[in-house]
């Protein structure tokens, strides 16, 4: 007898990354892997098989809901795999609000309380709908849960997520949230695996991607992180701006005459590593320019990741353990020395060597913060989630 398949949709802004896993009696295993970028036309699907890489062709066009598309991948995992076996798909959420505590079936009511925050979330929360509402349509019988990038951080005081703006508005959910939770979550657990005795100390996450963020841990929870009541605070990002004096937005509508449409763009889309240098949001682009943009990009993007660590030092009262994670923080040396070496204050010392081969422990031995690269898979934990609710509800034994 087969084993049951989960597959996993993790979106970003303008592409989704598609996890398949095998479920066993030790959980659930990746067995196969896909992604697709909605920005790039005709759509392919890069689909890995083991050690078998495809790039395959797809005639869809991408549609409000994104039935096409979905049906014609389906398709083609299922010329690989037997989707026969299909038991449950497991979302990636990036906004739960103060809603959601942790991962949820998909429910009509759990879909409207998610549909109701798409506008703390506007470039990924809609993505997600269309994920959850075009299973439905394709596959109606098959069970789907969503896991929320914010819940990881609900481990946090109150003291720590309020603005100071009146009570009322904290009250109504004006708030700092965090993401990239999930992230969060696997490397908590990666560093309980493999360092326990660091992963009960006073630990700074740093996830750099073209998403960025830092996240103070403490025993393993979530005590403070960078990013806020939006995906758009904290450190610059690919093309985000991090944090941003309010004045300037003020500036921006009353002065400049910009609507919110054109900030929104502007903020999103525009700012960021791309904004400063005017070349590229691509860090591994800047990192091999010679113009003098790029250089003071990349400087201002590790200025701002340094001045953050320190500012989560702060919430722990120390440093132990610092982590690089995510396609940046695992695969750029020359980042992460150069975030260190404005740290080094707080006795941060890299081993040059390791650094450069991008080692799991990067840290000198006279270095008082250990420094770790560890390799985070936000799809492990959105499957893992996914056949905790399907044992849950008894669908699985």
């Amino acid at each position: 007898m087969s084993a049951p398949l989960l597959l996993t949709f993790n979106p970003g802004s303008s592409s989704v990354k598609i996890g398949l896993f095998s479920v066993g009696a030790d959980g659930a295993k990746r067995i196969g892997m896909g992604s697709i970028d909605f920005r790039h036309t005709p759509l392919s699907l890069h689909l890995i098989d083991g050690d078998k890489v495809r790039d395959i062709a797809l005639k869809a066009v991408v549609t409000e809901d994104l039935h096409e598309v979905l049906d014609e991948t389906l398709n083609w995992f299922a010329t690989h795999f037997t989707l026969t076996d299909l038991v449950s798909v497991g979302h990636r959420v990036v906004h739960g609000g103060d809603r959601f505590a942790g991962a949820v079936a998909i429910t009509d009511e759990t879909l409207a309380a998610i549909v109701e925050l798409v506008p703390l979330a506007p470039l990924h929360q809609p993505q997600s709908v269309r994920l959850i509402r075009a299973i439905r349509h394709l596959r109606p019988d098959l069970a789907q849960s969503a896991s929320f990038d914010t819940a990881f951080h609900r481990t946090q005081t109150d003291l720590v997520r309020r603005f100071a703006l009146p009570r009322r508005l904290f009250d109504s959910g004006v708030k700092r949230y965090g993401f990239h939770g999930l992230s969060y979550c696997f490397i908590a657990g990666a560093l309980a695996r493999q360092f326990p005795l660091l992963a009960r100390s006073k630990v700074i996450a740093a996830h750099l991607g073209s998403g960025a963020s830092l996240c103070a841990l403490s025993e393993g929870a979530s005590r403070d992180t960078s990013t806020g009541f939006s995906t758009l605070d904290g450190i610059p990002m690919a093309t985000r701006c991090g944090a941003l004096d309010a004045g300037v937005l003020l500036y921006l509508i009353e002065q400049q005459g910009m609507s919110t449409g054109a900030i929104e763009k502007l903020l999103y889309e525009q700012s960021g590593l791309l904004g400063v240098s005017g070349i590229s949001a691509d860090s591994r682009e800047l990192a091999t320019s010679t113009r003098p943009e790029a250089r003071e990009a990349l400087e201002l993007f590790t200025f701002r990741i340094a001045g953050e660590a320190a500012r989560l030092a702060t919430t722990l009262g120390g440093l132990d353990c610092l982590v690089f994670t995510a396609g940046i923080g695992e695969h750029q040396p020359q980042i992460r020395a150069a975030v260190c070496e404005r740290l080094a204050w707080l006795g941060i010392e890299l081993d040059g060597l390791a650094n450069t081969a991008n080692a799991s422990v990067i840290s000198s031995v006279a270095s008082r913060v250990t420094v770790l690269v560890l390799a985070t898979d936000e799809e492990q934990v959105i499957a893992d989630e996914a056949v905790s609710i399907l044992h849950r509800q008894g669908a699985m034994v």
